[in-house]
């Protein structure tokens, strides 16, 4: 049995933990069952992602992009559990089937345990910020720890476990400090986010999707975004315009400007630019974060440690 992996040029540790996770809670499953897929963490469940044909067990994942899979045939598909009752209602399944993402079983591995708070606030982008953005020039001055969520997943898990408080625009940013009992603030610098998967998990552990929004900090992020950068919509920059440091001839000499220089200006411009963004980001530090009930997060591993151990029974 193999789990499957959403794997994108950029990592994303929401979909990263796949590789391992699956390991830890249902030991062996690699030297069983070589024909079935292993469909976990993610927001994954569409008609377009498996090979039609393959078994596919389905354990926790999400519905939130694409049309609904037709799962009619149960030789093709086993779903023991989704996220959330949202995701069962789409797919027609009852909504006691909607339990948890299967990512909160992270805080039962000895990895994670016992870790010492090390960062006071920490902001955990989406990775789509994260990659045309400026968000750790932003979190300077804003007084944030910035956490790049395209790192090795282990390494993002526990600076989430380690940090004190969570501004979070990736959805497993939340859920994993959610998990850890960590307080988290949601925000979101994109009208067209898709709130149909926070709001899926949120309603399962008890709280509400409610984000602040945090205007995007640079032009190419408007671009990739569909938004607006101070009052202005931009297309995307001519590949020409993405060359970092430029030189020039002029009367047969080769001018280049002081490169330390050349760049402290363009930070400070940035910074400049990005002023909106540091203040909306500053002021969701500072806004009543969320938490769910303990008895809530606890009754849903519960559960979905019920629906791994059925697992087990029937796989292995």
């Amino acid at each position: 049995m193999k789990p499957y992996h959403w794997e994108s040029h950029h990592g994303n540790f929401g979909d990263d933990l796949n590789l391992w996770l699956w390991d830890f809670l249902l030991p062996g499953l690699r030297d069983v069952h070589p024909d079935v897929l292993l469909v976990g963490v993610g927001t994954v469940l569409n008609d377009v992602l498996f090979p039609p044909t393959q078994r596919k067990l389905i354990i926790g994942s999400g519905y939130g992009y694409g049309a609904v899979p037709d799962t009619s045939n149960k030789e093709l598909w086993d779903i023991r559990c989704v996220r959330g009752e949202m995701t069962a209602a789409k797919l027609g399944l009852p909504a006691e089937m909607g339990i948890v993402d299967p990512a909160v079983m992270v805080t039962d591995m000895p990895d994670f345990k016992n870790l010492p708070k090390l960062h006071k606030k920490t902001f955990v982008p989406h990775w789509e910020s994260a990659e045309f953005g400026m968000w750790e020039t932003v979190c300077e001055p804003a007084g944030l720890t910035y956490l790049d969520p395209r790192g090795e997943a282990k390494s993002v898990i526990k600076h989430i476990a380690q940090s004190e408080f969570i501004v979070a625009e990736s959805m497993h940013g939340a859920i994993l400090a959610d998990a850890f009992r960590v307080p988290w603030v949601a925000v979101s610098t994109s009208t067209s986010i898709n709130s149909f998967k926070w709001s899926d998990w949120a309603g399962s552990v008890g709280v509400k999707y409610e984000p602040r929004y945090i205007p995007v900090s640079t032009r190419a992020e408007a671009a990739k975004k569909g938004s607006k950068f101070w009052g202005m919509s931009f297309p995307p920059p001519p590949p020409a315009e993405i060359v970092e440091h430029q030189t020039s001839h002029h009367d047969g000499e080769l001018l280049v400007r002081p490169q330390q220089e050349q760049l402290s200006l363009k930070k400070l411009a940035k910074q400049v630019l990005a002023a909106p963004s540091t203040l909306a980001l500053w002021q969701a530090s500072r806004a009543e974060p969320r938490l769910s009930p303990d008895g809530r997060l606890e009754e849903r591993k519960e559960r979905f440690q019920a629906v791994l151990e059925s697992i087990k029974k029937d796989y292995f």
